[in-house]
């Protein structure tokens, strides 16, 4: 995070809810419950979370790039 008033903060979270609201709320008008609503939600979150491509990670879902990251070695090879 930075500073208090940060254009970039606000822009991220704007364009996370806007993805929310246009992929969850587009032609509907109510859920029947509490319980179904809540589902929806996860469902989205989910789906965002794991499979949609996100242009940051190079257009790589999330477990894409996950699994990129953790199949690169992480220790130096041995000195001769």
């Amino acid at each position: 995070m930075s500073s208090v008033g940060s254009s970039a903060d606000n822009a991220l979270a704007e364009s996370f809810n806007a993805a929310f609201k246009h992929e969850t709320l587009q032609g509907r008008k109510s859920w029947p419950n509490e319980r179904e609503a809540r589902l929806d939600a996860f469902k989205w979150l989910h789906r965002y979370n794991t499979l949609c491509r996100h242009s940051r990670l190079g257009q790589r879902s999330p477990i894409a790039f996950e699994n990129a990251f953790h199949l690169t070695p992480t220790t130096l090879a041995p000195a001769a």
